[in-house]
């Protein structure tokens, strides 16, 4: 019987591919276990067991601390390395003055497929969790007049999920930083399931972006697999109305419906950006518009 935790850390696991996002894993699983090995050490203090296993009067548990903090240690240092690398690409990415893009929502919430949508790549898609682990950067284009290459940048990443342990949001924030750095955020909210399970959910992401600190004006909230809610516009507003979202966009990847007016909400919170950086508010549009 394994708990949660190990349970997620096991997923995160299968889907790593990357070297920073098995790096990631690999130290939040060091911190899943720091405290398990303390609580066994109690457990098992009454035991025969005598100091020196480590040296003349050093418990095996000391010894176990100090490997797992040196593996840390240098984990973090890695991890340092990779960040930079990043930092470097993004300060070359800016150079381009290239609008940045980033889909961050729910674990399943719809991000790759509409990354593939907007992109026109082929990235796995599953209604599995954490199909998608590392970060993912493509051009797309706009078709905004106001750009003259119609050109922005899009980033997946990581999904979120609701009672997520705080190490765990610490071994990933690397790759969170990436996407909530980008000009505008898409906040992708699933409409398609039970309402008790989309008001969880969403109130799980704003949790995740205000701990992050995330500015909300660059947010927008995406209401995602329309297709798979209803034929009619009419419960949609309702599941918006509850949320209080106030400038919501009912869209389907499958289907194609919204996606031209998403485009067209993307091109005036960039057409905004570039002509004042200060007080950028994004219009609301009727989710049942065309």
């Amino acid at each position: 019987m394994i708990d949660r935790e190990r349970l997620i850390l096991n997923i995160f696991h299968s889907r790593a591919t990357t070297k920073e996002a098995k790096l990631q894993i690999e130290l939040a699983e060091i911190k899943y276990e720091m405290p398990r090995v303390r609580e066994n050490a109690k457990l098992t203090s009454g035991s025969t067991e005598r100091p020196g296993k480590g040296g003349m009067g050093e418990y095996t548990v000391d010894v176990k601390f100090r490997d797992l903090k040196r593996r840390i240690s240098i984990i973090k240092k890695k991890l340092d390395e990779v960040h930079q690398k990043r930092e470097l690409y993004h300060q070359n990415r800016s150079r381009t003055k290239m609008p940045i893009v980033s889909l961050v929502g729910y674990t399943s919430s719809g991000k790759t497929t509409l990354f593939n949508l907007l992109t026109s790549e082929y990235k796995e898609t599953s209604n599995s969790l954490f199909t998608t682990l590392s970060t993912t950067t493509r051009s797309f284009r706009t078709n905004n007049n106001n750009n003259l290459s119609g050109e922005s940048l899009l980033i997946d990443t990581v999904g979120f999920i609701s009672r997520l342990p705080h190490y765990m949001i610490e071994a990933f924030k690397s790759t969170l930083e990436e996407s909530l750095g980008a000009d505008l955020i898409l906040l992708l909210i699933d409409v398609s399931e039970k309402i008790e399970d989309v008001k969880i959910k969403y109130q799980c992401c704003w949790d995740v972006l205000d701990d992050l600190k995330v500015d909300r004006s660059r947010v927008l909230v995406v209401l995602t697999k329309f297709d798979g809610a209803t034929i009619s516009t009419e419960p949609v507003k309702n599941i918006a109305n509850d949320l209080m979202i106030p400038n919501p966009i009912a869209i389907s990847s499958k289907t194609g419906y919204g996606i031209h007016k998403l485009k067209t909400m993307i091109n005036t919170f960039v057409s905004s950006q570039n002509l004042a950086k200060e007080d950028i508010k994004i219009k609301a549009v009727p989710v049942n518009a065309e």
